[in-house]
């Protein structure tokens, strides 16, 4: 017998019917399910009939990450310090220039996301010892000077995550979902801090030639269920975990726009969801933006789209943009505290 996926339709109406369920205990609300499957059309069933064990997965309150509550919609900066990232590249690869983008960031986020090696379609691997140099020491710094908000280190190898967890890091966020190091789980697991596994298909030199699945939707949530079992298995418990679908990587337009239509099916893997859409080359392309830095207010549509689906975490470049927008929607959404 094929799977069966279970889908909530996400809600933020304040008017809510008597038995509607929180979506991850959160501010979205969903009285029925569309239930999918690879052998049959999609069919849509009410909340109440769902079997136990995936009602109590969709509808438990996610755990704390790095400190902050997962109870409202948070915001992740982008700080990318490196010369070739796809939409600031080289523009924050000085030291100065990184912290002073970074202060600036932490008026509006709730977390930074430091990355010293781009993952751009066609990027090439950065050496573990340049990626330090690039993170550890803006990290360091930033701690110096008395910044206390969660820091994520955005990597897909052990040595750099090492360095930046030394310096300060309180967060690891890997493109690869632990397939590009294999010391990577192991180093997270004894930190004893969060993982974000992805999905990405392919590696960033290619990832953008010509990408299929069968199901993109469906092909992303067992891929992401599959790495959350092998973080599981080296000693990273399903509380530390978050998931990210992989917006934009080995992904066409049509692609990230049936993951943004289901996003709230990866509720069901019991981790809070994180959303890296910001500026991306399908907004480009639907909006007709050539260049990245044009992309704000279609980045701000998708973030927004992203926590009406109960998505926790939105990874953002246009940070005071998208709080400004966020904060107006949680006062319609009648959740804004």
């Amino acid at each position: 017998m094929s799977a069966q996926y279970f889908r909530p339709v996400a809600r933020t109406d304040t008017a809510r019917p008597p038995g509607a369920l929180a979506l991850a205990g959160g501010w979205v609300w969903f009285d029925t399910v569309e239930c999918l499957s690879r052998a049959a059309p999609p069919r849509v069933m009410p909340a109440a009939d769902l079997p136990d064990d995936i009602r109590d997965r969709l509808t438990a309150p996610r755990p704390a990450v790095a400190g902050l509550d997962m109870d409202r919609p948070r915001l992740m900066g982008i700080l990318n310090v490196t010369p070739d990232s796809f939409s600031d590249g080289g523009r924050f690869d000085a030291p100065e220039a990184a912290l002073a983008h970074a202060r600036l960031l932490a008026r509006s986020v709730d977390i930074l996301d430091i990355g010293g090696e781009s993952t751009r379609p066609g990027a090439v691997d950065v050496p573990a010892t340049q990626e330090i140099a690039r993170t550890a020491p803006v990290i360091r710094a930033l701690r110096a000077e008395g910044l206390h908000m969660p820091i994520s280190i955005d990597t897909r190898k052990a040595p750099v995550a090492r360095a930046a967890l030394e310096a300060g890091a309180d967060m690891v966020n890997d493109v690869s979902a632990l397939d590009y190091d294999p010391d990577l789980g192991a180093l997270v697991a004894g930190a004893g801090v969060p993982l974000c596994v992805m999905h990405a298909q392919g590696r960033p030199q290619t990832m953008q030639r010509d990408p299929r699945y069968d199901d993109v939707l469906l092909d992303v949530y067992d891929h992401l269920a599959d790495r959350v079992a092998l973080a599981e298995s080296v000693g990273i418990p399903r509380a530390r975990i978050l998931v990210d679908p992989g917006i934009g990587f080995g992904k066409t337009v049509a692609h990230n726009l049936a993951l943004l239509r289901g996003l709230s099916l990866f509720h069901g893997l019991g981790c809070p969801v994180l959303l890296g859409a910001s500026r991306k080359g399908f907004i480009g392309v639907i909006a007709d933006a050539q260049e990245a830095a044009d992309r704000a207010p279609g980045s701000v549509a998708v973030a927004l789209h992203g926590a009406a689906q109960g998505v926790q975490i939105m990874r953002v470049h246009d940070a005071g943009q998208t709080r400004q927008a966020l904060q107006l929607a949680e006062a319609i959404w009648g959740s804004d505290g």
